[in-house]
């Protein structure tokens, strides 16, 4: 497989950005649990908040597979300003711009693509993760607004969020086709952050719980048609699946990369433990694993460019390629010995970051379920 000269200058910009910028303070957001706002201006500054969004509106008319190299190369070595930079550009400033209006592109596609505004996306609530149709946050419309009740969970930069694409019940009599798509700005009447959650891995990355209390949002404040929510949910999750299979390859890169160097460097009986058979098996496992991921990964995001229908494939890319982050993950843990158990080392934080994304975005056997259905031509709605 191979990439455009732009697809690689992109590449190496936001390697050397990376290397710049987020290396050097990794280790110290993973034990503070804070996010770097700062961080939000300078990767407005590089260009890649808006990645896939026309230059028009302060994009960069590029596409998911340049969007997948940057988060790639961005979770090689914090996973917590991946997760992140996934749920600001493709889970909430993707989705606006290519289901909003042209007066709501005006109003917040600008600000999103700058890092003046930070962007979430609300749609997993505490009694419905994997089931996310089956939500209960409702919306009624009173006069020029409509009135959301429910609460949200486990929302990536929920607590820090300007702007968040929020989902609820118009028509709870109609199921998923009584879903509608919403614009709620953090300063909304009624709109609140219960908590920010703790986790054992992303840590930096803010998540927490969201309450909408009779929270009044602007009838046009609606994104797309009133009930037909379903279809913008669908379409935003098999690219979001794209997006963080190439968050867990990165993640798998940045253990296999410690994991390599600690081989090198590590004497047991008077050589390098590289030399050892057993540690070079293991090796071997960890690049071949990667490599399957990374073809998987950015077949599916190459396919998503020519918008073709990717559920199967977003399915099976995010099945493999986070389950193989793990296995790395733990074998670079493995590798390291006791060393690989302590703070000190990386390696226990890509473990601890790894786990997330055989969860997030459908877990592991979510995804199984998707792709058996797409292979028996299961309708699900």
């Amino acid at each position: 497989m191979e990439f455009t000269q732009e697809v690689e200058m992109l590449r190496k910009t936001v390697a050397s950005f990376v290397k710049k910028e987020i290396e050097p303070i990794a280790e110290q957001i993973d034990r503070t649990d804070e996010f770097p706002q700062e961080m939000w201006r300078k990767l407005g500054d590089l260009g890649v908040l808006g990645i896939t969004i026309p230059e028009e509106y302060g994009g960069a008319s590029m596409g998911p597979v340049e969007q997948a190299v940057v988060t790639e190369e961005i979770a090689k070595y914090s996973a917590a300003i991946a997760v992140s930079y996934v749920a600001h550009s493709n889970l909430c400033a993707h989705n606006l711009y290519h289901n909003a209006n042209e007066q709501q592109r005006q109003k917040y596609i600008t600000g999103l693509c700058s890092g003046e505004l930070i962007g979430a996306l609300g749609l997993t609530e505490p009694g419905s993760g994997s089931d996310a149709v089956n939500m209960k946050t409702t919306a009624r419309k009173e006069g020029d607004h409509y009135i959301l009740n429910g609460s949200k969970t486990f929302i990536t930069n929920g607590p820090i969020a300007d702007v968040l694409l929020v989902y609820a019940k118009t028509d709870p009599q109609k199921g998923a086709h009584g879903i509608s798509a919403f614009i709620v700005e953090k300063d909304s009447p009624g709109f609140s952050v219960s908590k920010k959650l703790e986790k054992m891995g992303n840590r930096g990355s803010s998540t927490g719980e969201l309450i909408f209390d009779e929270c009044k949002v602007p009838k046009e404040n609606l994104l797309g048609n009133e009930n037909a929510g379903v279809k913008i949910m669908m379409s935003g999750l098999d690219i979001e699946r794209v997006m963080v299979s190439a968050l867990s390859l990165g993640i798998g890169e940045g253990s296999f990369r410690e994991a390599l160097k600690y081989s090198q460097e590590r004497k047991q009986f008077g050589k390098e433990i590289a030399n050892f058979q057993l540690i070079q098996a293991k090796l071997a496992d960890m690049y071949t694993l990667l490599e399957a991921s990374r073809l998987m990964t950015y077949d599916a995001a190459i396919e998503a460019a020519t918008n073709k229908r990717i559920t199967k494939k977003a399915a099976a890319a995010i099945l493999f390629t986070a389950e193989t982050a793990t296995k790395v993950a733990l074998e670079a843990v493995q590798i390291h010995g006791g060393y690989g158990y302590m703070l000190d080392y990386p390696v226990n934080r890509y473990l601890r970051d790894a786990k997330l994304y055989e969860i997030g975005a459908g877990t592991s056997e979510v995804r199984r379920l998707i792709i058996a259905r797409e292979l028996l031509n299961v309708k699900t709605f």
